[in-house]
């Protein structure tokens, strides 16, 4: 190996945005990068790692049902769940920093941050990463902003803090390999329907910082996003209407009804515009086919294998949305039997991703459940609301070229499914 090679992953980055981004453009050619469905951040990322389709590396979704315990989990981060051979394998004995990528935890790189934070046994939690980078990230940078990574205060302090790590790390550490995430894209442009050009020259900056430590290590800068976002304007009720069907199951308790995989016909998990449905007998999937696809916004519903999803993780069906519509996890069909996770943001918890929680009902509320937390007294930050009208962005549908995802680079790629092999060559001049 001869050249060290910096990856900056620019959530939400098209063609169509980079004339808003002058450093980033500066890095190379621009192309169109062809990718897996679903177009979502976790599947994108595996399939960029391993140069594999999601049918052969396994990562379905942000999320699946975990068959062998009956869990619906999204946001896993273990590096074990990838299944193939990733860049950073490829490369060795040839060190990798990873920054803020996912399945961070146990990954085989020799520098490492990730979000992380702490949970106490009577269910508090207190915000943390994990820094493998030797470093010192929060003694030298502060504590990293959580509020502003994901919720409804997310902005560009979270990928500020992360282009300022890592160019910590890659001036300190030299790396070989470098993969940095900035998400900052990912939060208004799936609050608003216009993609307002400031919110790409702010990630522009983020993305500056790291490219002026690469530039001081003499290392290559290779820039790419996962997906585009498109405009939305009707959510799905995709699990209401299988439980109105008589085939989705649900517990009423203290705490709002619980969805209850095991001893459900078929329940949808929702991830954007893409949605596993499983189903627990095979002789159910006509019915539960024709149940969906009679639901406006519901454009197909295809068996995995036709979509490159045939992966046992996969839902024996498969609902993509029509273009301006998305999934919304909702199975109960009265708001006051709710969940009560579903009005907090509580990412592990909910059996589907939920952009509702980057909206807030009261600023006055959210205050009064952080005082609360301040005095030692259990609360409850119960701000998100449950209105998913609210949402107005979203992905996980191909789109036109001009309007999904991007890499910039020297002569790069224009399928994700190469882009491993492309950063190994590039290494290797």
């Amino acid at each position: 190996m001869t050249s060290k090679i910096v990856v900056i992953n620019v959530v939400g980055l098209t063609p169509e945005l980079l004339q808003h981004a002058p450093r980033i453009s500066q890095a190379g050619s621009a192309k169109p990068l062809r990718g897996p469905l679903p177009a979502v951040t976790s599947t994108a990322q595996a399939t960029i790692l391993t140069g594999l389709n999601p049918a052969e590396h396994g990562i379905v979704g942000n999320g699946w049902y975990f068959r062998e315990t009956g869990e619906i989990r999204f946001w896993q981060q273990a590096n074990t769940l990838i299944q193939g051979e990733t860049l950073y394998q490829a490369i060795s004995p040839a060190k990798t920093a990873k920054m803020f990528w996912w399945y961070n935890q146990g990954a085989p790189v020799e520098w490492s941050a990730t979000p992380k934070p702490h949970y106490g046994c009577d269910g508090s939690k207190e915000f943390g990463i994990l820094d493998r980078t030797s470093c010192e990230l929060v003694k030298n940078l502060g504590p990293f902003p959580f509020h502003a990574f994901w919720g409804p205060f997310s902005g560009v302090a979270s990928s500020q803090w992360i282009a300022a790590a890592s160019a910590k790390v890659i001036e300190q550490k030299r790396p070989e390999l470098t993969l940095v995430y900035l998400p900052h894209l990912d939060y208004d442009y799936q609050r608003f329907t216009e993609h307002d050009p400031q919110r790409v020259a702010e990630v522009d900056a983020c993305a500056g910082t790291v490219i002026d430590a690469a530039e001081r290590i003499r290392a290559e800068v290779i820039i790419l996003s996962e997906y585009g976002l498109v405009p939305v304007s009707r959510p799905v009720m995709i699990n209401q209407a299988l439980r109105e069907a008589g085939l989705l199951t649900v517990r009423d308790g203290p705490f709002g009804e619980m969805l209850m995989p095991m001893d459900s016909k078929a329940f949808a998990v929702v991830d954007h515009q893409l949605a596993h449905i499983y189903v627990s007998d095979r002789s159910l999937l006509p019915a539960v086919r024709d149940c969906l696809e009679s639901l406006p916004g519901v454009d197909a519903v295809v068996d995995p294998c036709d979509i490159g999803l045939g992966h046992p993780r996969s839902g024996e069906l498969v609902a993509l949305s029509e273009p301006d519509a998305w999934f919304c996890y909702y199975y109960w069909l009265d708001d006051r039997k709710a969940p009560d996770f579903a009005r907090t943001v509580d990412i592990h918890r909910k059996p589907g991703y939920d952009p509702c929680e980057l909206f807030i009902t009261s600023k006055f509320r959210a205050a009064a459940r952080l005082a609360q937390k301040k005095l030692g007294m259990r609360y409850r930050m119960d701000v998100v609301p449950l209105d998913p009208r609210l949402v107005r962005g979203s992905h996980g549908l191909r789109t036109a070229p001009q309007k999904g995802a991007v890499i910039v680079g020297q002569d790069p790629p224009e399928d994700m499914l190469q882009v491993k092999d492309y950063v190994r060559s590039r290494m290797e001049r």
